[in-house]
């Protein structure tokens, strides 16, 4: 139960990966909020489950891309547990088009979800994670940030966006006990990743040196180590899970 006294909030949080994290903090121990979109059924099945395991939970409905909501979703999580100590920015979406024919709106969809809901949120945790002098955040990016995939610029974008912005965040607040990294998942399975999966799974996997694909508790232990009381020395990271994909084969 290292977790034990903890007060989580992840975004994102009723499926695919930020349930399996939502899941595995309160299993350790931790007190968790999460935030979702509009799958109040989903939503609801999650704190049903986790509260019969005997745990702790707090489902909250928001808008990530507007900062209103985020300012809300933490006021209300300091106000029910007392205070927050780690932030799971994992929400996230893919509307994958090639640059030539994407919309405005899509670019902007992408863009708002993925990279602006990171500063909503983690504007929103400094005044309380401050005043604490201790915090743990924790940015949901991918590799797409370092891969050139067509038709996923908006997306690759906005993961990039992630990385720079948790570097720079990570050096503002690290006088204050506030370690901040992020973690970019490869090819992992969830509801997102169903279609491509469906059409190339064989050649996927022939990329990954480690010849299987990831599940959701793979990215759920990355996260929980980095936001350990005891990882204190790593800040500004990212930690890349992805089966040896990005290196380039071996």
């Amino acid at each position: 139960m290292r977790f034990d006294g903890r007060v989580a909030l992840v975004t994102g949080g009723s499926r695919g990966i930020g349930r399996a994290i939502v899941e595995s903090l309160a299993a350790e121990g931790a007190k968790v909020a999460f935030v979702y979109a509009s799958n109040a059924s989903a939503a609801e099945e999650l704190v049903k489950s986790i509260e019969s395991s005997g745990g702790t939970v707090l489902g909250i409905q928001a808008d990530v891309r507007k900062k209103a909501d985020a300012d809300r979703a933490v006021d209300q999580v300091v106000e029910t547990f007392g205070k927050i100590d780690i932030l799971v920015n994992n929400a996230g979406i893919v509307r994958d088009t090639l640059v030539a024919t994407m919309p405005e709106e899509k670019w902007r969809d992408v863009i708002e979800t993925n990279l602006n809901s990171v500063y909503n949120f983690c504007h929103a945790v400094m005044r309380p994670m401050m005043s604490a002098r201790y915090g743990r955040i924790v940015n949901m990016s991918s590799v797409a940030a370092r891969m050139s995939n067509q038709g996923q610029a908006a997306y690759a974008a906005s993961k990039g966006g992630i990385e720079s912005f948790t570097k720079c965040l990570a050096v503002e607040v690290a006088k204050r006990g506030i370690t901040v990294n992020a973690v970019a998942p490869g090819f992992i399975v969830t509801d997102m990743t169903e279609a491509v999966r469906s059409a190339a799974e064989d050649k996927i996997l022939k990329e990954i040196p480690t010849k299987r694909l990831g599940q959701t508790s793979d990215i759920a232990n990355a996260v929980l180590f980095l936001a350990d009381e005891k990882t204190s020395y790593i800040t500004g990271d990212v930690i890349t899970v992805d089966g040896g994909l990005t290196l380039g084969g071996l």
